[in-house]
């Protein structure tokens, strides 16, 4: 875990991710969505750290998928720093963040409570 690079604009897990080691992240100013991701854009428009500061209930972007609406909501309840907690308890007990390409323990969900859930017990 790369905790220094932190939650991406969109409440997903920079720090975790598997291109950080060619990724600067979505905060850097060099991300390689830039230009095209929505949720970045709009907080950048916005002035906001990222989605989860922001007080519209919307689904822009990848708020329209469950893990990052997931993160979102759980950011929202209990803040950034006691998410990476999560995450890093996590991974350290074997959950991982990306098995397949992008896809990983976080991804088998259908319910953003479930997700929850699942990061904050790790099972």
């Amino acid at each position: 875990m790369k905790r220094e690079m932190g939650i991406a604009k969109c409440g997903l897990a920079c720090c975790l991710c598997s291109g950080n080691d060619t990724c600067a992240g979505c905060n850097s100013g060099e991300c390689p969505g830039r230009d095209w991701c929505e949720n970045r854009n709009c907080s950048m428009e916005k002035g906001i750290e990222g989605c989860y500061v922001c007080d519209e209930s919307c689904s822009k972007g990848l708020l329209g998928k469950i893990k990052p609406l997931g993160f979102r909501t759980f950011i929202q309840r209990y803040g950034v720093e006691t998410l990476l907690d999560c995450l890093e308890r996590n991974e350290k007990n074997g959950v991982l963040y990306h098995r397949e390409g992008i896809n990983g323990d976080y991804d088998d969900f259908e319910d953003v409570e479930a997700l929850i859930s699942f990061i904050q017990s790790g099972k």
